[in-house]
C-alpha cells in the first residue's frame, strides 16, 4: 500500500521514501504507529499497531525494532513527551525513528487534536526526548494551504505546484535515532554528575543559612 498521494503530503511522502531508502529496508525491522501506508516498503519485517487501541503514550511492546514510523500522529496524542521516550526504549541502539506532523493544516480531531510542532520546534522535541543525530524539515505553499481548508485534495502534476515557501510550513517531518551503547552510556553519567552537582549546590546552599 502506497503512502496517501495528497498535494498537501506529495513532498512529505517523497521525503520519508528518502530517508527509508537510505538506511536500507530489507535490514530493517520495522514498526508502523497508526496506518500501513508503508507496508510494501520491502522491510526485513513489518509490523503495525493502531493508535487509540495502542496508546503510544503509555504503551510499549516487548520486541525492539530498527525503524519506528509515526506519520500524522503526534498531533492527536494527549502526552507526546511520553509517547517519544517510549518509542525511543523500543528502538534498538542506533535504531531510528522518523516522525512526521502537519503545522498549518485545519483542525482535524482523530478522536483529538493537540498539538503542532515547527521544524525548529520539532528539534527541540526530539532532542528533548533522548534522540540524536535529528535532521527536520518542511513544506508547503500558501496555494495549497488554500485548497485544502475543505476538502483534502489528490495530487495532480499538471495543475499543483510543489513550490516550498518556508513561511507557510503546511507539514513538517523529521527523524533522530536512539544513541547507541556507548553514547547512553555516557549521557546517563553526564546526567548522574549534572544531579550530583545540583545535589552538592542545594547542600551547600543550606549548610550557608
Amino acid at each position: 500500500m502506497a503512502p496517501l498521494d495528497h498535494w498537501v503530503r506529495h513532498v512529505m511522502n517523497e521525503k520519508v521514501a528518502e530517508i527509508i531508502t537510505m538506511a536500507g529496508p530489507a535490514e530493517l525491522d520495522v514498526l508502523e504507529v497508526s496506518g500501513t501506508d508503508w507496508a510494501d516498503f520491502g522491510f526485513k519485517s513489518y509490523r503495525t499497531v493502531e493508535f487509540p487501541g495502542f496508546d503510544i503514550c503509555r504503551d510499549r511492546l516487548p520486541e525492539t525494532f530498527d525503524l519506528i514510523i509515526a506519520e500524522q500522529v503526534f498531533e492527536h496524542l494527549s502526552s507526546p513527551r511520553a509517547a517519544a521516550q517510549n518509542i525511543r526504549r523500543m528502538l534498538r541502539p542506533g535504531g531510528m525513528f522518523v516522525i512526521t506532523t502537519p503545522f498549518l493544516i485545519k483542525f482535524h480531531p482523530c478522536p483529538h487534536d493537540y498539538s503542532r510542532w515547527t521544524k525548529e520546534g520539532m528539534v527541540l522535541f526530539l532532542e528533548e526526548n533522548g534522540f540524536v543525530n535529528v535532521h527536520t524539515d518542511s513544506w508547503g505553499n500558501r496555494e495549497c494551504l488554500v485548497a485544502n481548508l475543505e476538502e483534502w485534495v489528490d495530487y495532480d502534476p499538471e495543475v499543483h505546484s510543489l513550490e516550498n515557501q518556508l513561511d507557510v510550513p503546511l507539514q513538517v517531518w523529521g527523524f533522530g535515532h536512539r544513541p547507541g551503547r556507548l553514547e547512553e552510556s555516557k549521557a546517563a553519567a553526564k546526567r548522574a554528575a549534572k544531579r550530583a552537582k545540583q545535589d552538592a549546590e542545594v547542600l551547600a546552599a543550606r549548610l550557608r543559612r
